[in-house]
């Protein structure tokens, strides 16, 4: 058993670093096995000896990261005992990145996994950028934060964000309404993602001077997009034809994301995936990247993460440890 102390200098970061109810440090107590107690303007960390080095180093890091300006959350903090964890600590001063873009209620957007950084840059670098990845690795909302700051720096004159409207074991034509209300809820991730960005009025006011575009892939056909940030969500459900139409709408001054998780396909058993070849066929092109986020990279609730995991060692297991077919 051995004590270390870190001292702390401003109370803010004090306030920030152990969380509403203490609920980051208990975090930090919890996965790491060491007892934190706050001694005036210091921490002192009691445990075993290798123990209370992970924590030391998980604290210095998210203080590094409360010294400019980050919110730390239950999120930051089982990351980063994560990287310190893998030896990867070095890695906490690229956290702090630059704000992509800020939403209607002034929220700054961030990354805030080294994967989603590395998203992120390959956005703003290449013409084309594949994001692959589980749920809640933040794929479609950070194209989207990052094509409304094009937009707004006028380096785009359109947001067109798409996706296949394929069923998900339910039928389409059950659904009540016209064509439009029949597909809408398969749009609705980009339709809450861009008023989250911009504000339902700005957003409609866009929408009818055609400056933002939200359609079904199908929509997409005979088409040539200039001047243009395009989006193509869920594209684990797109065919080869569609993916490949898809592809060469791209016109001048436009860039192409295109989001999806190849666990999660709902095509029928006999139909591959455009995706799925496309980043096969893709690979090594100039001005496209293929990124591949994690289940490391997941921000939504930590149980989110568990679930992810579950099932990748379910397939692997189930595959003799050759991971999903």
């Amino acid at each position: 058993m051995i004590e270390q102390s870190i001292s702390i200098e401003r109370m803010e970061q004090a306030v920030n670093l152990f969380g509403a109810f203490d609920e980051n440090i208990r975090i930090i107590e919890q996965e790491l096995g060491v007892a934190v107690v706050n001694r005036e303007s210091s921490l002192k960390i009691s445990g075993e000896g290798e123990n209370v080095m992970l924590a030391v180093k998980a604290i210095q890091g998210l203080l590094s990261l409360s010294a400019k300006g980050e919110a730390i959350g239950q999120q930051n903090v089982r990351y980063i005992i994560e990287l310190v964890r893998t030896g990867n600590e070095g890695k906490i001063a690229q956290l702090a990145g630059d704000v992509i873009c800020v939403t209607a209620k002034g929220r700054p957007v961030k990354a805030k996994t080294i994967g989603q950084q590395k998203y992120v840059d390959s956005i703003l670098k290449n013409t084309v950028t594949i994001g692959v990845g589980p749920a809640g690795t933040g794929k479609t909302y950070l194209a989207v934060a990052a094509a409304v700051a094009a937009f707004r720096d006028k380096q785009v004159n359109r947001i067109i964000l798409t996706r296949p409207a394929v069923e998900a074991g339910e039928r389409l034509g059950f659904l009540p309404g016209d064509l439009q209300s029949k597909v809408d809820p398969y749009l609705r991730p980009l339709y809450d993602a861009l008023f989250d960005m911009l504000g339902a009025e700005t957003y409609q006011k866009y929408v009818e001077r055609g400056n933002i575009e939200v359609a079904p892939l199908a929509y997409m056909r005979g088409r040539t997009l200039d001047d243009s940030f395009i989006i193509l969500d869920e594209a684990q459900n797109t065919s080869r034809e569609q993916m490949k139409m898809f592809l060469t709408r791209m016109g001048f001054n436009s860039k192409a994301v295109i989001t999806g998780d190849v666990t999660q396909i709902d095509l029928p058993a006999d139909k591959a995936s455009g995706l799925k070849e496309a980043m096969r066929v893709l690979k090594g092109v100039e001005d496209i990247e293929i990124c591949r986020l994690g289940e490391a990279d997941v921000v939504r609730h930590v149980i989110v993460q568990r679930i992810i995991k579950a099932y990748e060692d379910y397939e692997n297991a189930k595959n003799g440890g050759k991971g999903k077919k």
